[in-house]
């Protein structure tokens, strides 16, 4: 079946080109687009390579192309015992050849682990030379690797996986022997043509772009309309509408004991109690916040006076403001700093509330 849709599909691609179709030009705009970024991220020193056999090529490679974290794919033919073999041949059942993705993925974004349960997905691991409609040893399931640390994850990954069948698993794991790249009109194929053959079901390519999505960040600025739920008025008023709270008469201006000042909107640390000092000017004091890249501090000329506005950078909360009438044994700043934009989490529950690796700042007074 495969055999007549490339040729079907060879047809069709020599008069999308020759219409020199819009669409076309703005597949290979975007595909120029990705390549630049993904050589940009094979600079990384870290990208690694690992190498699936899951039946047609066509359709592991574009699966595999949807995961973040994969960098790189190529199609090509995979331990097979004679040299540069041709499409033709392997599907001759005479080279000993596999249909084989090599995938290039950056660790850091993306788990071997993973790769591998989501591969997983797209086979019958206990079927012997045969995907979907493909039939022939080309066709065969397999993991090859080209190091020792690898070839434990996938043993041992494979091993686990084992345990959902009631079949034993056909899938290889092995050393990569060889690898040699398909012809071009193989690669990227289902990109290049849409509607082409393919034994994995679409939806799994929805699947894949969602498998792997990116972190959220610890601290995120929340809505406006979450935020008048979730703080009191006071604390509404001064965060989101720049307001000021009377002095002596907030919650921390006459805290002193150990902990940490979070941003009252994000949860985000700002200030350390080892920074805290009594200014008299009946609101928190600090001589500088836990890292400047926490804040940012802005120009205000509002009532008639010019100050230095300080606010969270993640929650874009207003704080307060920074002065130059601080300790100068602590530097000589002041930041003059709302209680009402702030939380304040004592030394016994840093730990449990999430702010444990803050707790050595504590220690250097």
């Amino acid at each position: 079946m495969k055999n007549i849709l490339i040729v079907l599909g060879i047809i069709l691609g020599i008069a999308v080109f020759a219409a020199g179709s819009g669409l076309f030009k703005k597949n290979k705009s975007n595909a120029v687009e990705v390549k630049k970024e993904n050589e940009k991220i094979m600079d990384n020193k870290n990208v690694k390579e690992i190498y699936f056999a899951g039946g047609c090529f066509w359709g592991t490679e574009h699966f595999f192309q949807q995961i973040r974290g994969v960098v790189g794919t190529e199609v090509g033919y995979a331990n097979g015992n004679t040299q540069n073999p041709t499409y033709e041949e392997v599907v001759s059942h005479t080279t000993g050849f596999a249909e084989t993705v090599k995938v290039k993925y950056d660790p850091e974004q993306v788990d071997l682990k993973l790769l591998i349960d989501l591969y997983f997905k797209t086979i019958d691991p206990t079927s012997k030379d045969q995907q979907g409609n493909d039939r022939g040893n080309q066709y065969r399931t397999g993991i090859y690797f080209t190091n020792k640390t690898d070839e434990a994850i996938v043993k041992d990954e494979v091993q686990k996986l084992a345990k959902n069948y009631n079949k034993p698993l056909l899938v290889e794991t092995i050393p990569l022997k060889n690898f040699y790249r398909a012809e071009d009109y193989h690669q990227d194929y289902l990109d290049k043509n849409p509607g082409g053959y393919c034994h994995i079901e679409p939806g799994l390519f929805e699947m894949a772009k969602k498998a792997n999505p990116l972190p959220k960040p610890a601290y995120q600025k929340q809505d406006k309309k979450v935020l008048k739920e979730k703080l009191t008025a006071e604390q509404y008023n001064v965060t989101q509408e720049n307001g000021t709270e009377r002095p002596f008469q907030n919650e921390y201006w006459n805290e002193t004991r150990e902990g940490i000042y979070v941003d009252i909107t994000t949860g985000e640390p700002l200030f350390i109690s080892t920074d805290k000092f009594e200014s008299g000017c009946g609101w928190p004091s600090f001589s500088k916040p836990i890292t400047k890249a926490l804040i940012d501090e802005k120009m205000d000329r509002t009532h008639g006076m010019t100050r230095v506005e300080v606010r969270s950078k993640t929650g874009d909360a207003h704080l307060g403001h920074v002065f130059t009438d601080g300790p100068q044994d602590k530097g000589g700043l002041r930041y003059c700093i709302n209680s009402a934009s702030l939380k304040f989490i004592p030394k016994a529950e840093m730990e449990s509330k999430g702010y444990g690796k803050y707790l050595p700042l504590l220690d250097k007074k």
